[in-house]
């Protein structure tokens, strides 16, 4: 299973709307508007932003992911701009180059630590993205493989016979991340890859998620609605609200220099990092909507519902 050079950026967007279609009495709305960004090699970007930011729509867009699977049972669209992965455009990928995409992208999904499935052991979850794609693989290599990747996550070689429930929420998300790399991807996704991992181990899986990324030069996209996250992992941070980017920089370049009333109020209220963090995003956002209802006449600025 070879592959070629990693294209320049594995990950560039210009201008990318995505919108979620109408469906029953729900109305169209569009999740993430006018996104331009690159992820150079060997970077990871941390995305910031609250629930509803459009921050997970666009990892699963990324990813593939919404291309095999909707949200709800409807599929995320590229209406709008351009969008490539590994060289691979996503505006009507076919379904070759969707699993090409697939085979170079690490995808660990939101929650995925608590929807592992449940009648299988670690050694058969971390598998499975191996033998998806082919059934035939060598199994004394795969049993290799796999046992390599989950020592690579510090989960000792026992627990390859284990099942999820057996496992504490801090093993769990990192069997998510042994299935993710198993093929050695070069771009891995993480949307809120500490979400519903004990307060005592948070800072030890995304410390792993780093040293990973070092020892094996593959770039990252990082999700988190927590800023002490994304300090200890990102090169760089973009920030979301309401579906747009509005802020793109070091952490200290986006909150020296705001561009966004959000971003502004985020700064200000953020007097230390950590689980308040998520608090903040809140504090932000009324800031941000105070100032643009001001702007435009005290009238509430219209939300863009996003995801």
């Amino acid at each position: 299973m070879t592959r070629g050079a990693a294209p320049d950026y594995p990950i560039t967007t210009s201008d990318l709307t995505i919108e979620y279609p109408a469906h029953g009495a729900s109305p169209a709305f569009v999740a993430v508007h006018g996104l331009t960004l690159r992820v150079a090699p060997g970077e990871v970007l941390g995305l910031l932003g609250e629930s509803g930011s459009g921050k997970s729509t666009i990892a699963r867009v990324l990813s593939g992911a919404a291309y095999s699977g909707g949200f709800g049972g409807v599929r995320a669209q590229i209406t709008g701009g351009e969008a490539a992965v590994l060289g691979i455009p996503l505006r009507r990928i076919g379904r070759r180059a969707l699993a090409r995409l697939t085979y170079g992208v690490g995808l660990v999904a939101q929650d995925a630590a608590d929807t592992l499935p449940p009648s299988r052991t670690v050694a058969e979850i971390v598998a499975e993205p191996v033998l998806e794609r082919d059934q035939r693989f060598d199994r004394k290599e795969l049993d290799t493989r796999v046992a390599t990747m989950v020592d690579a996550v510090r989960l000792p070689l026992s627990l390859l016979g284990k099942f999820p429930y057996e496992l504490s929420g801090g093993q769990r998300q990192r069997v998510a991340l042994a299935r993710a790399l198993v093929f050695g991807p070069s771009l891995l996704i993480a949307d809120e890859p500490t979400a519903g991992v004990d307060v005592t181990v948070r800072n030890a899986v995304i410390d792993l998620i780093g040293e990973l990324q070092r020892e094996r030069a593959f770039s990252a996209l990082v999700i988190s609605s927590d800023l002490a996250v994304l300090r200890r992992v990102a090169n760089r941070i973009g920030v979301m609200y309401q579906g747009v980017l509005v802020g793109l920089g070091t952490i200290d370049e986006v909150f020296d220099n705001p561009w966004h009333p959000y971003v502004a109020g985020l700064g200000a209220a953020l007097s230390g990092e950590g689980p308040a963090a998520r608090v903040h995003l809140a504090v932000a956002e009324e800031a941000a909507e105070t100032e643009e209802a001001a702007a435009t006449g005290g009238g509430m600025a219209e939300h863009v519902n996003g995801y």
